[in-house]
């Protein structure tokens, strides 16, 4: 006889895998955008338009399956609580990797010669800082980490004030204006990639309001969040 709850599990399961996959591609292409960008590496940019390719083709499927077993299986508690988070956060990391397509598109506007010292040197710290809070984003989903969302609210602030100065140097007149218009636009993917980031930590709170485990993480907390607010600007 079929145990229809254990298959119903092992579908879960393999829903929450292909999320880590959807993930670990964001967070990965993170750093490769900053490179392509500072480099000028067409190759790395049309590399990361085929990853966003193999995206927009994985996450319709994740939802998919997602809205496949709320409607077969009408599920309470952690598996609902699993189930909508998982609907509302794969069309988040899909945005997400098309901000890092964009800002890896500039290379071919943006020459890293025409930037001055000090806008090179932002923008590669706004990489750096995006690629850490996605890593940072990984982990919070993976181990169910209420207290991650509190951490990338406070680095979310330092790209705030990253964003500040390099809107400041652009505005100094040191480069050309299409350069500027170029970096500003780098600016605010950056920003939105932070915002994205906390948004995904926040919605995490929501779905650890159980004591279920999941694979290759740890079991989260009793006390469920009764709502979550996230400034989606995507």
């Amino acid at each position: 006889m079929v145990d229809h709850r254990q298959v119903f599990h092992h579908e879960l399961e393999a829903i929450e895998a292909k999320v880590i996959e959807l993930f670990s591609m964001v967070a990965e292409d993170v750093p490769r955008a900053t490179d392509a960008l500072l480099s000028g590496n067409s190759e790395e940019v049309q590399r990361l338009a085929e990853r966003d390719r193999a995206i927009d083709d994985l996450y319709p499927r994740i939802e998919e399956l997602a809205g496949r077993e709320l409607v077969l299986q009408q599920p309470l508690g952690s598996d609902l609580r699993f189930l909508i988070s998982v609907l509302r956060i794969v069309p988040e990391l899909e945005r997400s990797h098309d901000l890092v397509v964009n800002i890896a598109r500039r290379a071919s506007y943006t020459l890293s010669d025409d930037l001055s010292k000090r806008a090179r040197g932002l923008t590669e710290q706004m990489g750096n800082l995006a690629a850490d809070m996605w890593r940072e984003a990984v982990d919070c989903w993976r181990q169910r980490d209420r207290s991650a969302a509190t951490a990338l609210d406070t680095r979310d602030d330092e790209m705030d004030e990253l964003f500040a100065s390099l809107m400041a140097e652009l505005g100094s007149g040191r480069m050309t204006l299409p350069v500027t218009m170029e970096m500003t636009l780098v600016a605010r993917f950056y920003e939105r990639l932070a915002d994205h980031a906390v948004n995904i930590a926040r919605r995490v709170v929501y779905l650890a309001g159980s004591a279920r485990s999941w694979p290759g993480g740890g079991a989260a907390t009793d006390q469920a969040s009764n709502h979550v607010s996230g400034n989606d600007q995507g």
